[in-house]
């Protein structure tokens, strides 16, 4: 079970049932969740342990990530889908700590998501932050909102950390991959982030049941080949496709840390 962001209906200011923006909070060690996301969080917990560790091993991917797409890649431009609530180091932060100029958009549907963006994710002077209400299911209305900000004939880095979980026809999650990518240069690239039953996360399919019946929105679990498919235009970057928490870590041969089930895997568009 994984998510950044808060996609799916627009239950986020509700306190009757759990909703994974804020469930995902509480499992980083955040505040900014109710009773009944804790009560949901700790039953996620108790049947799936490690779910804490891929919480954090996504925040660390994102972290990878970004400092490399604005360092080595040269990116300026991120268009981050699933803003989820701000934590530690978040997207522009890392990207406008290695490029100042950066210029970051960050998309949710979750009003109290997008209040706590607004005030407390501010750009550097010489870049640009801004923030679009809209769902992942609608590319259409997020490629508008963020042609504001972002300039689509330059390469933008397109992060969707833990939100195609939360797009359950696996079809229509690819035909909303292939709209973003169609949206953007030669030379962009693709962040991806997902929950699998595979890499040790057999455990998690009770706890996504458990997840589905009480909480929103629904999620879905995918395969190495499902998660692979979002990729298949683009050419991906070493290591490939491998649990998040090892893409690209600076570790010595045996000193790996532990996977998670949750793959990730960056690749740049042709």
């Amino acid at each position: 079970m994984s998510g950044s962001g808060a996609h799916g209906e627009s239950a986020g200011t509700s306190r009757g049932v759990a909703h994974n923006a804020r469930v995902w909070n509480y499992w980083l060690g955040g505040k900014n969740n109710y009773l009944v996301d804790r009560e949901v969080g700790d039953r996620v917990t108790s049947m799936y342990p490690a779910i804490g560790q891929v919480a954090r091993a996504d925040r660390e991917f994102l972290g990878r990530a970004v400092r490399f797409l604005a360092g080595e890649a040269g990116i300026r431009q991120f268009l981050d889908i699933g803003t989820g609530l701000p934590t530690v180091d978040n997207t522009h932060e890392v990207a406008q700590r290695v490029a100042p100029e950066s210029r970051i958009v960050y998309v949710d549907n979750d009003p109290i998501v997008l209040a706590h963006a607004r005030a407390l994710l501010t750009s550097s002077p010489e870049g640009v932050t801004d923030y679009v209400d809209a769902d992942a299911h609608d590319p259409h209305t997020i490629l508008r909102a963020a042609a504001r900000t972002l300039d689509f004939e330059q390469p933008v880095a397109i992060m969707m950390l833990g939100i195609l979980n939360f797009i359950v026809d696996t079809g229509q999650a690819g035909a909303i991959v292939r709209q973003l990518l169609d949206a953007v240069p030669s030379g962009s690239f693709l962040a991806v982030t997902h929950p699998t039953l595979e890499l040790g996360g057999e455990g998690n399919a009770a706890a996504m049941r458990f997840w589905n019946d009480h909480a929103t929105p629904p999620i879905v679990a995918r395969t190495r080949d499902e998660f692979a498919q979002f990729f298949d235009t683009l050419d991906l970057l070493e290591p490939g496709i491998v649990s998040c928490s090892r893409w690209r870590i600076d570790a010595k041969p045996g000193e790996e840390p532990a996977e998670v089930a949750q793959f990730g895997a960056v690749g740049r568009k042709p």
